[in-house]
């Protein structure tokens, strides 16, 4: 089939390179990527439009095509890489209980790489009706959440607050931990049925109810994109994401007597005086240091993964070179 005849669709469902996809012109098939994606290209995202060949059973993915947005993470475990949790996304919902769940620090990373994603970040504090305070709750996220709008919710009452952001159109992705209640916040957007556990009560965690990433219609044309929890989120972002995440350091840092002040000892540093006058609270100060350190980590790795690319690069094209002038000489 030429390449212009393949169909155009959009992934609906991911797990262990299984995939289905809605067809643009209607109705949806199960899908897994060609040899020569799994050798060359990147693997597919929920949410991302692609181009499929149909065979016998299935179809087979042939391109992926570039995406708008995209929330990645560095892989779970030890190895150097990345995953895509969600593709084409133009909001991603930070999803966190006002129960056991809460965490202000997990909170920040999750808005640093929802920054980095190109998407808009809106945190969704859940399970307002267990908690005591919840208005201290989310003064205390206001206050670290930036330019990212923050509502409360009790998802099992309703919903509704989170309506505004789902436009005809629009494509917005459910992210947070286990237990955080994000599939029935999915259940209550949809009308669906999705499978959902109580957390367990010694820690308010729960299991992994989603397994796999699923992209559903939402009634009035949006689309939403249920994520599994994540038990950990490597940072793969650059410096001027964190200082989305982080714009009260930031400001703070632009005031700074050196340029390159690195907010320890040096004179004239606008970001320590204001730790010692107790205006940049120690914990979120610890939380920034760290995800700068990771920051500049993956910018240097990078740039290395970069150098290693260009260089196996011109290996290839020296030695089809090579190759060339053998064959002519014969």
């Amino acid at each position: 089939m030429p390449k212009e005849d393949l169909i155009r669709g959009r992934v609906s469902f991911g797990a262990q390179e299984q995939y289905r996809v809605l067809l643009e012109g209607g109705g949806e098939t199960a899908a897994e990527p060609s040899g020569a994606l799994r050798g060359y290209g990147e693997l597919p995202a929920v949410g991302d439009w692609v181009r499929v060949r149909p065979a016998s059973e299935f179809c087979l993915i042939e391109e992926v095509e570039a995406r708008r947005t995209a929330f990645i993470r560095r892989a779970a475990g030890r190895v150097h890489a990345s995953q895509c949790v969600a593709a084409n996304i133009d909001v991603c919902f930070v999803v966190s209980g006002l129960d056991g769940d809460f965490n202000l620090r997990r909170i920040e990373r999750y808005l640093v790489l929802a920054w980095e994603s190109g998407a808009r970040p809106v945190v969704v504090l859940n399970k307002a009706d267990v908690c005591v305070d919840a208005g201290r709750a989310v003064d205390a996220v206001r206050c670290s959440a930036g330019e990212a709008e923050v509502v409360a919710i009790s998802a099992r009452r309703s919903v509704e607050p989170l309506r505004p952001w789902l436009w005809p159109g629009a494509t917005a992705a459910l992210l947070g931990s286990s237990g955080a209640g994000k599939s029935t916040i999915a259940n209550a957007l949809i009308g669906g049925t999705l499978a959902t556990h109580e957390v367990r009560e010694n820690d308010s965690r729960g299991r992994h109810t989603t397994t796999a990433r699923m992209l559903m219609a939402v009634p009035g044309g949006a689309w939403l994109i249920d994520t599994p929890g994540m038990r950990e989120l490597g940072l793969l972002a650059n410096e001027t994401s964190l200082d989305l995440g982080f714009p009260d350091i930031a400001s703070l840092a632009a005031q700074c007597r050196f340029g390159d002040c690195r907010h320890e000892q040096e004179p004239g540093c606008a970001v320590r005086q204001a730790l010692d006058e107790g205006r940049i609270p120690a914990g979120r100060w610890v939380s920034y240091a760290k995800l700068q350190r990771e920051a500049r980590h993956h910018a240097l790795e990078a740039d290395a993964s970069a150098q290693r690319a260009e260089k196996r690069k011109w290996k290839a094209i020296h030695k089809a070179s090579k190759r060339l002038y053998r064959e002519r000489g014969r």
